[in-house]
């Protein structure tokens, strides 16, 4: 691979010729991957030759030495820039925190060269050696590195930072300056303040979630799927998610009975709020098993204290196998006896006997909380009788195939 003192400025048709090849890796990518292809096209190229030996991108740019690209094979400058989009996509920029700064460019590489080969991304780069290990398909940087320090006594870190495919631009200058007097002219290394990379990884977070809807979720890696994940599926509290769902029973109506101050200065009656009716909740509880005492409790408590907070509610509280047990009803008059509720059951799990017992029963909630281990042995209940909250425990791969939900850490973990 050349050297730092190897580079020399720019020769024009060299830059055109390596131009002219990027740009159509690109849009080879665009037409049979369309993910990687989206946001490589939203790279500006830019010619670093005089400070780079291969390649590297800040999120916005991708710098290029023009003599590294030509030498490649067309599908192998495909790989390149699936190699810098999956850096951008990562932060692999931005997430080295204390670790080891050669280790973790060394893990980066690992990381994106794994998933773009078991995507088949252009073809692997044969000209430089790069890193390459099947064991980290689908592996997180941080799980790469993690594993690396496990055998650092093993490998040889100088050699193998010898063989990262580009910079990685991860110690860009000490955050201070404002970037625009060399940022993006490609004659020395950019230098970004800390807003700066803040606001490219802004960016980068809008892009992504674009790029993976035009492209569909079974054409992304699977860490790229990790990540689309936590971009959509915000992390909540189970305690956070409930005191929402309970807050959004609540519905004020309007009445002439208390007018408006506002329509006094204009002639005119309009009509004040009032209050919501009562706050109605159905509460059952999964006891097939997985559901301990202890986590029973805490989640009556936590109900119990959500309620304090109103002056008007009912509960309607019962556990469920594949039958109804210990029906009770709180309110304001009865509520700290719910701490003491009996939960009963240990069987099977069956939904349905919760809404069968609601129709049977007349019972028609505003919201309805279901503590479970989310195994049903059947549905999961009528998707249609009352908006429905799932706090999930013990499963954190479970998806409600409708409602809302959370997912329940064990109670002796929060001591």
């Amino acid at each position: 691979m050349k050297s730092a003192t190897d580079l020399k400025p720019t020769d024009p048709k060299v830059d055109n010729a390596a131009r002219e090849k990027l740009i159509t890796a690109r849009i080879g990518l665009l037409l049979k991957a369309p993910f990687f292809g989206n946001l490589a096209t939203r790279l500006q190229l830019i010619n670093a030759d005089e400070w780079l030996p291969t390649a590297a991108t800040d999120g916005r740019k991708f710098y290029y030495n023009s003599e590294f690209v030509n030498k490649l094979p067309l599908k192998q400058v495909e790989f390149l820039v699936g190699h810098e989009v999956l850096h951008v996509v990562y932060d692999h920029m931005g997430r080295r925190g204390s670790r080891d700064p050669k280790l973790m460019n060394i893990a980066a590489d690992f990381c994106v060269n794994a998933d773009l080969i078991d995507q088949r991304i252009g073809d692997k780069i044969t000209s430089v050696g790069i890193l390459y290990d099947a064991k980290y398909k689908g592996m997180s940087a941080e799980e790469v590195y993690d594993d690396l320090m496990q055998n650092a006594n093993k490998i040889d870190i100088n050699q193998l930072s010898e063989m990262v495919l580009d910079d990685h631009m991860d110690d860009d200058g000490d955050g201070d300056g404002d970037g625009e007097e060399i940022y993006g002219s490609g004659k020395g290394r950019p230098r970004l303040s800390e807003s700066e990379k803040q606001a490219i990884r802004d960016e980068i977070k809008e892009a992504v979630l674009q790029a993976a809807q035009a492209a569909g979720a079974g054409n992304l890696p699977s860490g790229v799927k990790r990540l689309i994940k936590d971009l959509t599926e915000p992390q909540i509290t189970w305690q956070e998610l409930l005191q929402q769902q309970v807050q959004s029973t609540i519905k004020y109506d309007y009445t002439f009975a208390r007018p408006s101050r506002k329509g006094w200065d204009m002639d005119a009656i309009l009509p004040g709020s009032k209050p919501g009716e009562t706050i109605d909740i159905v509460t059952f509880i999964d006891q097939s098993g997985s559901i301990s005492r202890e986590d029973s409790k805490c989640f009556l408590s936590e109900i119990k204290g959500i309620m304090e907070a109103y002056s008007e509610f009912k509960i309607r509280l019962w556990c469920f196998d594949t039958e109804i047990y210990n029906d009770q009803e709180f309110s304001s008059d009865n509520l700290n006896s719910i701490e003491e509720y009996e939960p009963m059951g240990g069987g099977g799990t069956d939904f349905m006997v919760n809404w069968q017992y609601m129709k049977d029963n007349d019972i028609t909630p505003k919201k309805i909380v279901c503590f479970t281990d989310g195994m049903p042995f059947g549905d999961w209940g009528d998707e249609n009788y009352a908006d429905t909250v799932w706090i999930i425990k013990g499963n954190p791969e479970c998806k409600p195939p409708w409602g809302v939900w959370a997912h329940y850490e064990d109670a002796a973990k929060k001591k």
